[in-house]
């Protein structure tokens, strides 16, 4: 495979973004497999970025998952960018952290909570509780 033809750093983003939409929806691999008239797989490595998805197939998964095809690239601008600086000063990789399972469970519960001081109470909490186990904060 010639390397321009390898998934690069906006195919995973990309298929971060159709993975998070599909869990929005409660579909499984394997419902919007069927959708798309592919094999679970195939949205599989989608999701991974293993395999890039062309713009025709794009244009059919936002259809079928109800969002612009402009979603799917959202994040993207960051990763093309660190992508750009290659390597950090001190020789490790720069790269955008992609988002787990249980962080995107977390983000879909916490927009569907409409009570603004209620959020702002979690997210404070959840603040607290990260900078509890802070390495860093030892340093102070």
């Amino acid at each position: 495979m010639s390397e321009n033809k390898l998934p690069s750093g906006i195919d995973r983003v990309v298929g971060q973004r159709i993975r998070w939409r599909r869990r929005e929806l409660g579909l499984t691999q394997e419902q919007l497999a069927d959708l798309l008239s592919l094999t679970f797989q195939q949205v599989q490595k989608y999701e991974k970025g293993v395999n890039r998805v062309s713009a025709g197939r794009l244009f059919e998964i936002a259809a079928v998952l109800g969002a612009p095809v402009t979603y799917f690239y959202e994040g993207a601008e960051m990763e093309l960018a660190d992508e750009r600086l290659g390597m950090a000063e001190d020789g490790e990789e720069v790269r955008a952290p992609l988002l787990d399972a249980d962080t995107l469970d977390l983000i879909a519960a916490f927009q569907r909570i409409e009570d603004t001081s209620l959020r702002k109470s979690l997210l404070n909490t959840v603040r607290a509780a990260a900078r509890a186990f802070d390495p860093r904060q030892d340093e102070d």
